[in-house]
């Protein structure tokens, strides 16, 4: 995964991501991220929200943020020819690590003809629990997924078996 840079957003962000947003989903007449939203991210949650790069060239996002304990990952975008590659794994490595530690649960809303959004959420360990309708106004459902805690400890213990995570310590046998 050299090849794939993966960093917090910076408040610098906010041009390169409303950018991506209009090429991937603007260009094709789909809505896109309301710049208030971006601008949050990037000044108020960079901590869960990230960039991928390939040679400095910003080719894919993760936007999410936490609330107490709970993780609300609302939007993960790569540009077609990153798709399918080593991006998405890193930027998955990156929020995994961000949010395993430090959450109880993490939630997902997705549209229901999305199947790749749909498997990488069930992969992850998320469970559809129910359709919304007019989540983002009238005629766009969405189905909401979580992740739980266990989902989260089978995730990081993927994760961790396939090196993307590194081995946390463990506790010995009286934890």
């Amino acid at each position: 995964m050299a090849r794939y840079q993966v960093r917090t957003l910076r408040r610098d962000d906010f041009d390169t991501l409303m950018n991506l947003e209009h090429t991937l989903f603007g260009e094709c007449g789909e809505g896109t991220l309301g710049p208030y939203y971006v601008r949050l991210c990037c000044d108020f949650f960079p901590e869960t929200c990230f960039v991928v790069e390939v040679e400095d060239k910003p080719v894919g996002y993760l936007l999410a943020f936490v609330r107490d304990k709970i993780g609300y990952c609302t939007t993960l975008a790569m540009l077609p020819e990153y798709q399918g590659t080593r991006a998405l794994l890193a930027l998955l490595r990156a929020f995994t690590q961000a949010v395993v530690d430090r959450c109880d649960e993490v939630w997902f809303t997705v549209e229901s003809d999305n199947k790749a959004a749909r498997s990488l959420h069930s992969m992850l360990g998320a469970e559809e629990l129910e359709v919304r309708d007019d989540f983002y106004g009238a005629g766009h459902p969405r189905i909401i997924s979580r992740i739980d805690r266990g989902g989260l400890e089978r995730a990081r213990a993927r994760f961790e078996r396939l090196g993307l995570l590194g081995q946390r310590a463990r506790m010995g046998a009286a934890a």
